[in-house]
């Protein structure tokens, strides 16, 4: 196929094509031979975890060698197994989310909460993005905006909502008299999944603590939550985005001086009226209650 696309087309060509395909989301090459991703990636934690277990029962052997020869074995360096050990072990689902904990709550500023994230690995999400998305717009802002999880355009500039859905998101901003000067914009999820597939209810939980600390160092008025994930995941709704939308509901945010209940709003999503244009009434409604709860 490369061999016959190139007789046609010019270098330049081919990179644009190449350029179009990861503006689309293109991030897997695929071939005629199906691959089943979920397994490929379970059978890699499941190496990992082989590997460690390997490491481990051979430290474990260490002391007996060393007992028995006076020496202590080749490659049985004790200050430095430990660092290898946690390389090869990720930590699991619980675990990563009690250490999500630990270092949102340690965070006393938004840069101390970015630089927590920075450090984080517990959430495999972070190893195939291609950068963390933290925020935009003023932190001081009265209104919050909170999406699900970054796109390819967001992962590439390191900024929320900058690719198709978030120029309309700035257009509705525009429709009520506001724009990013005057909210604080983020996503419940730091980092892009592959290919802009939903996070799993196993990130988003683990990535949760960062987003309820981010909240509460910010200190909104008012919450927006964009789409039916940020909505179900903040405001712990089961029901869908179209019934949840356009009605007031409370919000409490932990700060460290107390909790405090505020106005939070549910919406729809703006890649959502990118692909269903005729819900943009309801969005505008939504919208119209935003204005009205901010003067």
């Amino acid at each position: 196929m490369a061999d016959i696309s190139a007789q046609f087309l010019s270098r330049d060509e081919l990179v644009a094509v190449v350029q179009w395909y990861a503006e689309m989301g293109v991030d897997v090459a695929v071939s005629e031979v199906p691959h089943d991703r979920f397994a490929e990636g379970a059978a890699e934690i499941a190496a990992q975890q082989a590997r460690a277990a390997a490491a481990v029962a051979e430290r474990q052997a260490e002391p007996q060698l060393q007992q028995r020869t006076g020496r202590i074995a080749p490659g049985m360096d004790r200050a430095r197994e430990p660092v290898r050990l946690a390389a090869i072990a990720p930590p699991g689902p619980e675990e990563a989310a009690r250490t999500a904990g630990e270092l949102a709550a340690s965070a006393r500023t938004l840069d101390e909460l970015r630089t927590a994230l920075d450090g984080f690995d517990g959430c495999g999400l972070k190893r195939t993005a291609g950068r963390l998305v933290f925020a935009d717009g003023n932190p001081q802002a009265r209104i919050m905006l909170v999406g699900e999880a970054p796109g390819a355009d967001e992962d590439r500039q390191g900024l929320p909502f900058v690719g198709r859905a978030g120029q309309l998101l700035d257009r509705m901003l525009a429709s009520i008299g506001m724009d990013r000067t005057q909210v604080y914009i983020a996503n419940v999820v730091p980092w892009r999944p592959p290919g802009n597939r939903t996070p799993s209810p196993q990130e988003t939980a683990i990535c949760l603590p960062f987003m309820l600390r981010q909240i509460a160092l910010v200190d909104p008025d008012i919450l927006v939550c964009l789409g039916g994930s940020a909505t179900q995941t903040l405001l712990g709704v089961k029901e869908g985005i179209m019934r949840a939308r356009g009605r007031w509901q409370d919000f409490v945010v932990h700060g460290d001086s107390g909790d405090r209940t505020i106005k939070a709003l549910a919406t729809l999503h703006p890649a959502y009226l990118l692909r269903q244009p005729s819900h943009k009434r309801l969005a505008w409604k939504d919208l119209r209650l935003l204005k009205k709860a901010a003067c």
